[in-house]
């Protein structure tokens, strides 16, 4: 009896050590690494077309200067924060399909 619990032991902790090591795994870190690279690239092409309609509007008139500079300002920043974001997860490689 003894030596089946060894072995079953012994079995849970290959298992739990290799576990990291199957191909498998990897792929499916790649493939969810790159579903985030992908969202934070529709979200940042988005905020691009954010800033652009702002400037589209301040100069058609529909946003006052001060209005415009404070809107801008926002963007810009939040459009930053996504850039760090893409930066973080290793820049602009394409996204899996493409």
């Amino acid at each position: 009896m003894d030596f089946v619990v060894v072995v079953l032991v012994l079995g849970v902790v290959v298992a739990v050590i290799a576990g990291p090591l199957r191909p498998g795994r990897a792929r499916e870190e790649d493939l969810a690494l790159e579903a985030e690279r992908a969202e934070l690239e529709a979200a940042k092409e988005a905020k691009y077309r954010e800033i652009r309609d702002a400037d589209l509007d301040h100069r058609t008139g529909k946003l006052s200067d001060e209005d415009y500079r404070a809107i801008d300002k926002e963007l810009r920043g939040q459009a930053i924060e996504i850039l760090k974001e893409i930066d973080r997860l290793g820049g602009d490689k394409p996204a899996v399909g493409r």
